[in-house]
């Protein structure tokens, strides 16, 4: 017999895993589009996600619905307990959604400096402070920013990077697209420093945590991260940039996975809320199970259909 409550929570996090998958890499074009001053260069960068962003942002509405349908008081408390953080994930993604959309607007230098900046702001700061969010989540943590807090939205940061840039070696051509193979195995040494930053900091500083630091998920998911990490710096400097791609897709699932690692039994730890306490009853927990059955297949099979149409280089003579 299946737990449904398990399972739920494993499916929120692969919700959350494909949302960093999917706008992850949009974010790292935001933030490597300040390294392009030619103005052909940002335009490619702007054409390599114009059609999809907004599609992916889908994804962060998804694990939030998710959530709160199965897990409502776990969803309320978190919410609740951060929602001045809520206020600026959500300022940083609007940001982030306006600025190209502006940038195009006008040929003005002063104007596309502008919105070019804000662009590269609103990329940083929005998984940076998601990364937050996930942070006191797992730990716990009452107030928003902390030590752990500010190292995992660093992490984060630095996965979308890595996402971005091997994202861009699929959609490039010629020294830019080199230029971007440099910038994915750079990313992804950086991210990889940074995950062992942050456990090191964990294990010195939250015993209760050595338990599940230790597991055997934990550890697999560690291994995984470091061989994927491998993956990407070696494709990237043999020039095989789907296997690139490939292996910075599997990144956050991997991390996501760890993450949750840590969480679990708890659905809340803050309050000392398990998944068992937390799910919702048994009639709408297999509703929801039969709906999720039939619908996200659905949404799966759409994405690889829009995907496929819009595969290839990216032609910066596309508008945004």
């Amino acid at each position: 017999m299946i737990d449904l409550a398990v399972l739920w929570f494993a499916l929120v996090f692969v919700l959350l895993g494909t949302f960093l998958f999917l706008d992850g890499f949009d974010f790292g074009v935001g933030l490597l589009f300040a390294t392009r001053d030619d103005e052909e260069e940002r335009e490619t960068l702007l054409a390599a996600i114009g059609p999809i962003w907004d599609g992916n942002e889908v994804w962060l509405v998804v694990f939030g619905g998710a959530l709160f349908a199965v897990f409502p008081a776990a969803y309320a408390g978190l919410f609740s307990r951060h929602y001045l953080l809520m206020f600026a994930i959500l300022g940083a993604l609007i940001l982030r959604g306006i600025a190209p959309e502006l940038y195009e607007q006008r040929s003005d230098d002063r104007w596309k400096r502008w919105w070019g900046r804000s662009f590269i702001v609103g990329s940083a700061l929005s998984p940076f402070l998601l990364g937050m969010f996930a942070a006191n989540w797992v730990l716990g943590a009452s107030t928003i920013v902390s030590v752990p807090s500010l190292a995992f939205g660093l992490t984060v940061v630095a996965l979308t990077l890595v996402e971005g840039a091997a994202f861009l070696g699929l959609k490039t051509r010629g020294t830019l697209r080199d230029e971007m193979s440099d910038y994915s195995a750079r990313a992804a040494l950086a991210y990889l420093v940074l995950v062992v930053v942050v456990i090191g900091y964990l294990a010195a500083t939250r015993s209760d945590l050595h338990g599940a630091l230790l597991s055997p998920l934990s550890l697999a998911a560690v291994v995984v991260s470091v061989a994927l990490v491998a993956g990407v710096v070696l494709a990237s400097r043999a020039d095989r940039h789907r296997a690139a791609f490939a292996a910075a897709a599997f990144l956050p699932y991997a991390l996501v996975a760890f993450v949750g690692n840590l969480l679990y039994p708890a659905i809340d730890p803050a309050v000392g809320l398990t998944v068992q306490e937390g799910v919702v009853s048994d009639l709408p927990l297999t509703m929801l199970t039969v709906a999720a059955a039939f619908i996200l297949p659905i949404v799966v099979v759409y994405f690889g259909v829009v995907y496929s149409v819009f595969s290839g280089p990216a032609d910066p003579s596309e508008t945004y």
